[in-house]
């Protein structure tokens, strides 16, 4: 079969037609429909329970998030000093990524009042801008048809529709990497510097939100080292310029996309040495784990954040997929990814931190189902296999997505609202919350988890003993209530002691099958 030229002017994969389409000839149509409907329901489908209290399964990320937008539209608009509600008696400040989008909504809290939807809503402006661009990076490297499907799946892939409606940075960061990408692959193309300036500015800013999207720098690096459009022969002299040129340019798109987010860090990681509780959010995450924590890992990976069907597909595109002059591009962010999931081997427990291994699945579905359409001759075979691989993989997909919108955190969310009801303002909270922040956030107020070292969840107590010392020293810090909630309900029968030292120091005044309140008494003067 003959082989296209691609916009590189180098060979790229045979540019077939998806399976639900047949083999078209012009492209045209399907080719601005299709990906223009997908963009449409994917959307959509993000906006589902777009207000939805922070109760899921991602309800203690999101809280943090929240709370510092919060903060930031309660204590001023103090940019550079981010805060948390779980410091107790202290301001708070910690290190944390860019806070821009804490910011930007704290801003609309101005207009609208505080409200669940504003920074889940950020998700989804960022991941409908990163779409168009997807596609295009997924069509320069693998054909019209791949791109399509690579779409599809990029747009209903469980955990990138999930985390595309939370209020977290992934999805913003991912998204800039993606357009940084492409913009980086244009100026590769034609060598515009504008592409280049503008990529430059789009991986910065990716960086600053998240710096776990460093990952996207091997493709990038990929596409610098690959051979470019040269002048050879006669004219060696304008090559050696053009190659001068060249070397300067990237040196300036590494000083813009790396340089900003050095800085940032930098403060970052002094607010948190400076400050009580002394955090900065991702340390701890870089530590390489035993062998049967990244079998874990994988298998969820595998089935709940991409699907088996997913998988499969992308699994038979890696290997049959044609690349062309930059066919390497997903091959080098998979290397990358592979490797980021082995050192940040803890840090990988939290399921987002696979989110960029989302478009280079898909990528490689979509050239696997390019390809399954290019060896099939029956239109009514392609159209029939194609409307049953789509509903197969949204009905899968469906199934996996709907486990993380369960409101697991839902008795959290009650016990903050009953707090908000029943204290003051200036009270400080005691809460056996499994180290998870929404109570602070839905009661409006701040204290800390309980157990805690140095205001850090510090897991359940080894005894009475324990639990009693460190209710004791956060009630000498000022801490005037205590709260269990269903999870934690254990406590009161596993710790006798703790128990009757309650009924001895404190006041039951509120009880739920969601959660317990006691009142504590104050320190004797």
């Amino acid at each position: 079969m003959r082989r296209q030229q691609g916009a590189s002017g180098g060979n790229v994969a045979p540019r077939f037609a998806p399976i639900a389409l047949g083999k078209a000839k012009r492209p045209g149509s399907w080719l601005l429909a299709l990906p223009a409907v997908i963009w449409a329901v994917a959307v959509g489908a993000r906006l589902i329970l777009i207000d939805q209290p922070f109760v899921d399964h991602w309800s203690w990320r999101q809280s943090d998030v929240a709370a510092i937008a919060r903060n930031f539209f309660a204590s001023g608009f103090h940019f550079a000093s981010p805060q948390i509600d779980w410091a107790g008696d202290s301001p708070g400040y910690v290190g944390t990524e860019f806070p821009i989008l804490p910011f930007a909504a704290a801003i609309c809290y101005k207009l609208t009042g505080v409200h669940e939807w504003i920074g889940r809503s950020q998700a989804i402006v960022f991941f409908a801008l990163s779409l168009p661009f997807f596609f295009l990076l997924a069509r320069e490297t693998f054909g019209n048809a791949a791109a399509v499907w690579a779409t599809f799946f990029f747009s209903f892939a469980p955990l990138n529709v999930f985390a595309g409606r939370s209020f977290m940075p992934d999805v913003p960061s991912l998204s800039l990497a993606i357009v940084g990408l492409y913009l980086f692959l244009r100026w590769r193309l034609d060598e515009r510097a504008t592409w280049l300036c503008l990529a430059a500015v789009a991986i910065s800013v990716s960086f600053l939100i998240k710096i776990t999207s460093i990952v996207v720098a091997a493709p990038l690096l990929y596409l610098a080292a690959a051979p470019g459009n040269d002048v050879v022969g006669r004219d060696v002299g304008a090559a050696k310029d053009r190659g001068r040129r060249r070397r300067l340019q990237l040196a300036l798109f590494a000083l813009i996309a790396l340089l900003p987010s050095a800085l940032w860090y930098w403060h970052a990681w002094q607010i948190s040495r400076k400050f009580y509780p002394h955090h900065f959010f991702g340390a701890g995450g870089v530590r390489i784990e035993t062998l049967s924590w990244y079998w874990e890992i994988a298998q969820k990976t595998a089935t709940l954040s991409l699907t088996p069907v997913l998988t499969g597909l992308a699994a038979i595109g890696f290997l049959v997929a044609r690349r062309g002059k930059y066919g390497g591009l997903f091959d080098a962010w998979l290397v990358a990814m592979v490797l980021f999931v082995g050192v940040v081997g803890y840090g990988n427990r939290h399921v987002w931190y696979q989110l960029p291994l989302v478009p280079v699945v898909a990528a490689f579905a979509g050239a696997g189902c390019a390809f399954i359409g290019s060896k099939m001759s029956s239109r009514v075979a392609r159209v029939g296999l194609s409307l049953g691989l789509a509903g197969v993989f949204l009905v899968v997909s469906f199934s996996m997505v709907r486990l993380f919108y369960e409101a697991t955190a839902a008795p959290l969310y009650a016990a903050g609202l009953e707090l908000n009801r029943i204290t003051a303002p200036s009270d400080l909270i005691i809460a056996a919350d499994g180290g998870n922040p929404a109570i602070f956030y839905y009661a409006q107020r701040k204290g800390w988890h309980f157990l805690e070292i140095n205001g850090i969840y510090n897991g359940n107590p080894r005894d009475s003993r324990e639990a009693i010392d460190d209710l004791e020293k956060l009630r000498r810090r000022g801490g005037t209530h205590l709260v269990f909630t269903r999870n934690t309900f254990w406590w009161l029968v596993s710790y006798p002691e703790l128990t009757q030292h309650l009924s001895e120091s404190a006041k039951l005044i509120a009880a739920t099958p969601d959660f317990i309140i006691y009142r504590l008494n104050p320190m004797p003067r």
